[in-house]
């Protein structure tokens, strides 16, 4: 590459990075871990995907700083949550900074105690394999351990700045 690139790269401003990386339709998900004691933490993240298939292993980028992110940290396991279309209030819920985010939102605990949301189309139980820092975010990548898929329900996306629905 030439270095000429690489400099105007750099000298793209924030806005215009989430521009153009807005210009990606991602599906939306909710990433969830808990403490030793089982208090579940989670927060909403549309940067998944597939990273191996043998072994199979995922990522998720994950913004710093955050609690979530300590926790897993500390228990090394965690679920993706893929949402499904009628699932836009859960994601705006863990977007934000309540406190109690899993208040009156259904879930349950998978047979490895990580907290998995009852409105998705699938989940994948993950063992924390590494984590990257990278700029204001930590790569987490992650052995998927469990999963289930609800085939009858369609995704919730997201594409410059608003959430979408992908139809069959």
């Amino acid at each position: 590459m030439d270095v000429r690139q690489s400099q105007r790269s750099v000298d793209l401003d924030y806005e215009a990075f989430r521009t153009v990386m807005g210009s990606l339709a991602s599906g939306v998900a909710v990433v969830t871990t808990r403490t030793p004691d089982g208090e579940p933490h989670g927060l909403t993240c549309s940067a998944v995907c597939s990273v191996s298939a043998d072994p199979p292993l995922l990522l998720a980028c994950i913004r710093t700083p955050s609690r979530t992110l300590d926790v897993l940290r500390e228990s090394g396991v965690f679920a993706v949550n893929f949402l499904d279309a009628r699932a836009r209030e859960i994601s705006q819920r863990f977007s934000g900074r309540e406190q109690d985010k899993f208040g009156g939102i259904p879930w349950h605990r998978s047979a490895r105690g990580v907290p998995v949301l009852d409105r998705v189309l699938a989940h994948a139980e993950c063992s924390t394999r590494q984590l990257i820092e990278a700029g204001d975010h930590v790569v987490v990548i992650g052995l998927l351990v469990g999963g289930d898929v609800d085939r009858s329900r369609l995704p919730l996306g997201y594409w410059r700045g608003s959430y979408m629905q992908v139809y069959r």
